[in-house]
């Protein structure tokens, strides 16, 4: 590992935000202070006015693999989570097969090792994700698996769920729910409301959403567990989680980039790549998330990246998959819905780094399992898996030019502001000058 300083950066720790030189050594934050003298043969980055503080965690990554290799795999997955900052994805249970199992989640886990980033897995809660017969959740568990998700649809059954979480209370591990009634939902590729109804799309009303995060918050309640929201796309759930962490219950919420920084209008143009679930919402509801997000009432940012192979995407708007990729942008999205110039640097890596590492329990170095320490405090003595992001910087998005093995970005020729610049991730410098290492 060779031995890297970072100079003149804004350090986000513990402590607040600080101006410091960092230097990694042996996979270590081996030093922080002022004016630090390089030492022989290492590796010194200027980062001035730049922000440094613990990798992201993406809490939402659809690796696809194992079954739609096409699409991504875990290793291309890696590489478009470093140029996005991450040094942490828990990748998505919704595979084909589904990680429902031992076996399937130890072959994500072991693929995941061969590349330079924590890959942790989130499991199904029901077998084949069927909303049925419960997932061996236990046996999971017993592999560090520390989230469990249905993703890609809710558990549809409240007794299911309520049979899940009093399950999963006395492992300590924590349900994620991908909030949508289907029966409300139904063959909805849009946002309800007029918009639909002029552009002839079929409405997914934000009630279907909404209705679901009210039933966990009364199941949580009910069986004393814990719960975690995906994708948040409405004014009202957060409204409703926000009342329910008031009432003290032990629930999270996640949004997306794309959901802060996009609305239903971009439907309009027929365009599948704006056709995601739940789906874009109204303006009112943009704002809203934002709202919230900059109040510090969500919990974190987390992407959804759904990779597509261009075949698929390639279909009319209600005929094809939703989902949009999201690693790589996310950091400058992010960035955007904060306000870029009057974005708060803690704030920013709270919701991609600390938030996200505490709900997947990746924050102190699990041996047993291998997992990396994720969201750290910037201490001497620490792992070092660090992300700088420069505020002033500006690029254009190519979706010719990402790391993932498909291209569906809604972003694709986009000047977007703030861009991550280095990372470091167990320990060894992954991404330098915005290049892989």
């Amino acid at each position: 590992m060779k031995t890297v300083l970072l100079q003149g950066g804004r350090l986000i720790t513990a402590a607040g935000v600080i101006e410091a030189d960092l230097r990694v050594s042996n996979g270590i934050i081996a030093e922080i202070g002022k004016s630090l003298a390089p030492a022989t043969g290492e590796l010194v980055i200027d980062v001035s006015g730049q922000w440094v503080g613990p990798g992201f965690v993406d809490l939402h990554t659809h690796l696809r693999e194992p079954g739609d290799e096409a699409a991504e795999t875990i290793s291309s997955g890696a590489r478009a989570g470093i140029v996005g900052g991450f040094t942490a994805l828990l990748g998505m249970p919704n595979t084909q097969p589904a990680l429902d199992n031992v076996a399937l989640v130890s072959f994500v886990l072991a693929e995941g090792k061969r590349t330079p980033i924590t890959i942790a897995v989130a499991g199904a809660i029901t077998q084949g994700r069927q909303g049925e017969q419960l997932a061996p959740m236990a046996e999971m568990a017993g592999l560090g698996v520390q989230i469990f998700t249905d993703d890609g649809s809710g558990v549809q059954s409240a007794g299911v769920m309520r049979r899940a979480l009093s399950y999963a209370k006395p492992l300590g591990v924590r349900l994620a729910q991908h909030c949508e009634d289907a029966t409300l939902a139904g063959a909805g590729v849009m946002n309800e409301g007029a918009l639909a109804e002029s552009l002839g799309l079929q409405g997914r009303s934000g009630i279907s959403e909404e209705i679901m995060v009210q039933r966990d918050i009364d199941l949580v309640r009910s069986t004393g567990s814990r719960m975690h929201f995906l994708h948040l796309s409405t004014a009202r759930s957060i409204d409703l989680v926000v009342a329910a962490k008031v009432e003290g219950l032990d629930i999270t919420c996640e949004v997306t980039p794309h959901h802060l920084t996009l609305d239903e209008s971009t439907c309009a143009t027929y365009d599948p790549i704006f056709k995601v679930h739940p789906p874009l919402r109204s303006s009112h509801d943009v704002l809203a998330l934002r709202e919230a997000l900059r109040r510090g009432l969500i919990d974190a940012v987390a992407t959804d990246h759904a990779p597509h192979a261009p075949e698929s995407k390639d279909r009319a708007f209600d005929e094809a998959p939703a989902g949009m990729l999201g690693l790589e942008t996310a950091a400058s999205l992010t960035f955007e819905a904060l306000g870029q110039e009057k974005c708060d640097p803690e704030l920013f890596f709270s919701v991609l780094s600390r938030g996200p590492a505490r709900i997947a329990k990746l924050q102190k170095n699990n041996e047993l399992h291998g997992l990396s320490a994720q969201g750290g405090e910037l201490l001497v003595g620490e792992e070092a898996n660090l992300t700088v992001f420069n505020p002033m910087a500006t690029w254009t998005v190519d979706a010719r030019a990402l790391q993932s093995r498909a291209s569906n970005t809604p972003f694709d020729g986009r000047v977007m502001t703030g861009r991550v610049s280095a990372v470091i991730a167990k320990g060894t410098l992954v991404l330098h000058e915005g290049k892989l290492q």
